[in-house]
């Protein structure tokens, strides 16, 4: 069994608003991608988060696999009790949506936001129930992952977890390919 944790920017940090963003449609390719080579090479749990943003276009790109990875399971698990609470109507409603489609779907701490030990903890349990992480994230671009991002490279230091950086570079040449491929005519994949 090998986990991978994928977690990321929320959407405001990329300017994505909204399901139609040409942006989403890049981020989602680059995601679907990176998942195929991680199943393709042993990768059976996908365990995300559920931020708006990165996590759940991780979720929901899995999802979309299923059928041609039957053997890959989803969880998505949120650091907190009622987690999102805060988020307007149709972004609670969409997290709703997902989380009743996943395999697995779990608060790390069974109580309400209360404080950032809360945040260190999940963190922890990420770090300590996956075998690797992946992140849409950019050194040179700091955000919320910055968070996760060190906690990451500090859990590597003592322990063998490999980290793949989706980074703008990365990001960048997707979209020149999405454009080529749109271009040529060619379905995108």
């Amino acid at each position: 069994m090998s986990r991978l944790w994928v977690t990321g920017y929320r959407s405001y940090e990329l300017g994505v608003f909204g399901n139609e963003d040409p942006k989403l449609l890049v981020i989602k390719d680059t995601l679907k991608k990176m998942l195929i080579g991680k199943i393709e090479n042993g990768m059976d749990w996908l365990i995300t988060g559920g931020q708006l943003g990165v996590e759940q276009w991780a979720a929901e790109v899995g999802l979309t696999l299923k059928p041609d990875y039957p053997e890959l399971k989803i969880a998505v698990m949120t650091p907190f009790a009622e987690f999102g609470s805060n988020w307007n109507e149709n972004n609670r409603g969409q997290y709703a949506q997902l989380a009743s489609r996943v395999d697995f779907h779990q608060s790390v701490s069974e109580q309400p936001y209360h404080g950032p030990q809360q945040l260190r903890n999940y963190q922890e349990f990420m770090l300590t129930h996956t075998d690797e992480a992946a992140m849409v994230y950019d050194l040179e671009v700091e955000g919320k992952p910055k968070y996760d991002y060190r906690a990451i490279k500090q859990f590597a230091e003592q322990h063998a977890y490999p980290l793949t950086l989706i980074d703008m570079d990365w990001l960048q040449e997707s979209a020149n390919e999405y454009q080529e491929n749109l271009n040529n005519g060619s379905q995108f994949e």
